[in-house]
């Protein structure tokens, strides 16, 4: 089922703001259709146009996007004003950019790989949270989804540097979670097994080997496509869900039933 099936099922979504990391492809970009497709406003942010050129051209009234490294605090805070010059104040946030370390284990990880997946997987969503966090406080109403990984929550999803740093979202996640929940602040995070994105796409070169042995690895035989994340991120951002509070929903085909 793909996300335009879903089109104005969550009518509580028609007009809220979403800021979304890593809006030009995978999972942030089929994030931002969906919500578009239930008329929410939404704002995309990305280092490349990709898919955000094409979502602009189709809802040019309800999508805007800036380029700019998450990494950048700078370039976070010129990206939430010029969502809130376009559409108003944050009303749903969606850290979902990350990248992978190509499951190097320690040594061969080195500093700089090890700080370029930390601040980019996770500084960058303590940065954009603290950011937005404020305005979601006074309203005493907010929601943000953070996009964990399998990886967060067992090893063998990745290499040690993005293991440790999903499994620092999680821990991220739970605390946000507890601080902020008595005061009007829905959070929770989703943890991905194998989703066929642009970041995966190494998987799937030459004969396809190794995509071949992660579907057969996974329980359902299969890799999930971004839109199915999507829709779950739909329906948890969704008043239905307001009392998952700090929960880590894995979306992986029953990798973690092993």
């Amino acid at each position: 089922r793909r996300s335009s099936d879903l089109k104005n099922q969550y009518p509580d979504l028609a007009k809220q703001v979403v800021f979304i990391t890593g809006a030009a492809s995978g999972i942030g970009a089929a994030q931002a259709r969906a919500f578009l497709e239930q008329d929410a406003f939404v704002f995309g942010l990305d280092q490349k146009f990709g898919k955000m050129e094409e979502l602009s051209l189709r809802f040019p009234e309800t999508f805007a996007y800036a380029l700019g490294d998450v990494r950048q605090m700078k370039e976070l805070q010129q990206a939430v004003s010029k969502c809130q010059d376009r559409f108003g104040e944050v009303t749903i946030l969606l850290n979902t950019s990350g990248i992978l370390d190509a499951y190097k284990p320690l040594m061969e990880t080195d500093e700089s790989l090890w700080d370029l997946i930390y601040e980019t997987n996770v500084k960058s969503m303590y940065q954009l949270t603290k950011i937005i966090l404020p305005d979601m406080i006074r309203r005493k109403s907010g929601t943000i989804i953070n996009m964990a990984s399998i990886a967060g929550l067992v090893a063998g999803g990745g290499g040690i540097a993005y293991t440790s740093a999903k499994h620092a979202i999680v821990g991220f996640t739970k605390q946000l979670a507890l601080d902020y929940a008595g005061q009007g602040i829905r959070v929770k995070g989703i943890a991905p097994g194998a989703i066929q994105t642009p970041m995966n796409a190494a998987d799937f070169e030459g004969k396809g080997e190794m995509a071949e042995w992660v579907a057969n690895e996974t329980p359902v035989k299969r890799w999930a496509q971004p839109e199915e994340v999507a829709e779950l991120t739909l329906f948890l951002a969704s008043p239905q869900a307001s009392y998952i509070q700090g929960t880590i929903i894995p979306i992986d085909g029953g990798w973690l039933l092993k």
